[in-house]
């Protein structure tokens, strides 16, 4: 049984009611499918087949939960409405054994799909550039090649922060600093960037 010392951590963290029900499910995973990887991500842990996620488990204050990662299983979470909120071991169904096989096994057919997958984020709109730091950018040419050059959210935080400024006093030195920053390439916030 391959086993990840994280995990050990997070179940001897968790709440007193918790750690009987996530070493079960732990337990059962491994015995379900013996290939499985445990790994830690965004500080729950995941369990892994054939290098796709299979499931997760977590622990809270007053419940634990459970959930299988691929949408190919979403039915099996309408049956059990348990599987959000788990306060005791009673709490899993007695098929959740061959619901981990049946995961797996998709994990293994190479058909699983991620709940991901299906997610598209929409560009944000470009910001308009204020007329004087268009101008500026007019008279500095490396400056305005960069700033084209940089990803769409570097480009918007100096846009952002030159449209921002309450007065022009503040809006001319914004520019001022903008332009010298982008012309070395600089990102708004370089200062506190590691190096």
């Amino acid at each position: 049984m391959k086993t990840d010392a994280r995990l050990d951590t997070y179940v001897a963290k968790s709440a007193p009611f918790a750690k009987p029900i996530l070493a079960h499910l732990r337990d059962l995973i491994h015995k379900a499918c013996p290939s499985v990887q445990e790994t830690m991500k965004w500080g729950q842990p995941f369990f892994e087949c054939n290098g796709q996620v299979i499931c997760l488990m977590a622990g809270f204050k007053e419940h634990c939960r459970f959930r299988f990662w691929a949408p190919e299983m979403r039915g099996v979470m309408r049956e059990h409405d348990g599987f959000g909120r788990i306060t005791k071991i009673e709490d899993l169904p007695r098929e959740m054994r061959r619901y981990i096989e049946q995961a797996a096994t998709i994990a293994a057919s190479g058909k699983q799909t991620s709940p991901m997958a299906g997610r598209t984020k929409k560009p944000k709109a470009e910001l308009p550039l204020h007329p004087e730091f268009a101008g500026a950018l007019a008279k500095n040419k490396k400056a305005a090649a960069a700033l084209k050059a940089f990803p769409p959210g570097r480009r918007r935080e100096y846009v952002a922060w030159i449209n921002d400024a309450k007065t022009d006093q503040t809006r001319s030195r914004r520019i001022a600093t903008a332009v010298e920053w982008i012309a070395q390439s600089k990102s708004l916030n370089w200062k506190y960037e590691s190096r």
